[in-house]
């Protein structure tokens, strides 16, 4: 029984860990941007989070941007963007980054 607890926990720990590994490569490139108009904040403080494509495993699907209401003070947002690594193209995700004050 405890073999069988420790290898579920393991299994547990470190499912997380081989899923932020994965990326998708994609052969074709991206197209361009699409320039979103979003008008003011519906709120103060809200930050547009902007668009993008995103790959669904046969072409290019745009995913329309956003607003939203950072999740701390002096939070930046870093958009979505698509780089080139081994042999293709790989998204890397938007996040937000926090600047110390």
């Amino acid at each position: 029984m405890k073999k069988f607890v420790l290898a579920s926990l393991l299994v547990f720990l470190l499912v997380p860990v081989c899923r932020a590994q994965a990326s998708v490569v994609v052969r074709v490139g991206p197209p361009a941007p699409i320039v979103e108009h979003y008008g003011p904040p519906p709120h103060p403080g809200y930050v547009w989070v902007g668009g993008y494509h995103r790959w669904d495993g046969a072409h290019y699907v745009w995913v329309p941007g956003y607003w939203v209401h950072p999740p701390r003070p002096h939070a930046v947002w870093i958009p979505y963007h698509w780089v080139h690594r081994r042999g293709g193209w790989v998204l890397v995700g938007g996040h937000w980054r926090y600047r110390r004050r």
